[in-house]
C-alpha cells in the first residue's frame, strides 16, 4: 500500500493523515548528497531495521532486520559502499545506525538512488522516528512511534513524495 507526502508536515496513508517531519531542504526534484532534501518521487520500502534492545520486532509487510551496534550506512560518494548498509568502522564516511537517541529505533529503508547507485545523488533516505518537536531531518521522513508502527502494520510498501 502507498502513502503520500504532498505537504511538508503530513503523510497520508489508508485514509488517515499523520504528522510528519521531512528534510530541512524541503521536497526536492534535484536531490544531492548533503542538501537535506527529501527526494520527490516513488520510494519503495525495501526493509525495516529495528533496535531489538529497545523494542520488539514491528509488524511489517517487508523484510525485517535486527540492528547491531556495528551497523552503519555509507554516505561517502567516493566509496564503493556508497548508499549501502556497512559494518563499522570503515575508512569511508558512514552514519551510525545504532544511535544514543531514539530516532533510529525503527528505520524503514526507502529505495532512493539504489538501483543503480549513482555517487552524489543522495543516500540513506529513511522512514524513521520523529524527534519530539518534529524538527526537520537530513532528508528522511519521520513519524511518531505509534504512527510509524501503524503504517508499517497497515501494509506500507511505498511512499510517493509529490511537489
Amino acid at each position: 500500500m502507498r502513502a503520500v507526502v504532498a505537504d511538508d508536515h503530513v503523510l497520508t496513508f489508508a485514509g488517515r493523515s499523520y504528522r510528519a517531519a521531512i528534510g530541512r531542504g524541503g521536497r526536492r526534484r534535484d536531490k544531492r548528497e548533503g542538501d537535506g532534501g527529501t527526494p520527490l518521487g516513488l520510494l519503495a520500502l525495501r526493509e525495516v531495521l529495528f533496535r531489538p534492545d529497545r523494542l520488539p520486532a514491528p509488524a511489517a509487510s517487508v523484510p525485517l532486520r535486527k540492528l547491531s551496534p556495528h551497523d552503519g550506512w555509507c554516505d561517502d560518494p567516493a566509496s564503493p559502499d556508497y548508499n549501502r548498509m556497512v559494518r563499522l568502522p570503515i575508512a569511508a564516511s558512514a552514519e551510525e545506525l545504532w544511535r544514543s537517541d531514539d530516532v533510529y529505533n525503527i528505520i524503514g529503508v526507502l529505495g532512493w538512488n539504489d538501483q543503480p547507485v549513482r555517487p552524489g545523488l543522495g543516500s540513506a533516505i529513511f522512514l524513521h522516528l520523529a524527534r519530539e518537536d518534529y524538527s526537520p531531518t537530513e532528508g528522511c521522513i519521520a513519524l511518531a512511534l505509534d504512527d510509524l508502527l501503524a503504517v508499517l502494520a497497515g501494509g506500507l510498501t511505498e511512499i510517493i513524495v509529490t511537489a
